[in-house]
């Protein structure tokens, strides 16, 4: 099996020891991903709507640098700093999943990265 590792230069840069995503064979694991803005270097946390769009953004960064898009995806995991932020999460990201949505969870943690209130990562298949 080939392993390598996918980087888009359009995302945001790891903030510890790993990986936008690696690609093992036709998978690829993306990490997750919160609401930076690579151009500014901004974290986005306004209000659970833009955030959410930024996270969506970078996950499309990561999956376009692979040659993948939201089509591919077959698994994604949603964490959210307050679950009273589901509806509008859960909105903003079956935006990008209309046909054939990905299997998913969605679980309540007590702190994220930054202090984000949302992170997401997937999966996807070439």
């Amino acid at each position: 099996m080939s392993k390598s590792v996918v980087y888009s230069d359009q995302a945001p840069e790891p903030i510890g020891p790993y990986s936008q995503a690696v690609l093992a064979g036709n998978m690829l694991f993306i990490s997750g991903q919160i609401a930076i803005d690579r151009s500014s270097g901004n974290i986005i946390t306004a209000d659970i709507e833009s955030e959410t769009r930024m996270v969506m953004t970078n996950l499309e960064h990561v999956l376009k640098a692979a040659g993948l898009d939201f089509s591919h995806v077959v698994k994604s995991a949603i964490f959210l700093k307050d679950m009273n932020n589901f509806p509008k999460v859960n909105a903003i990201y079956g935006e990008y999943f209309k046909i054939n949505p990905p299997a998913r969870e969605t679980v309540e943690v007590s702190r994220l990265p930054k202090d984000v209130n949302v992170e997401i990562s997937c999966i996807a298949v070439k």
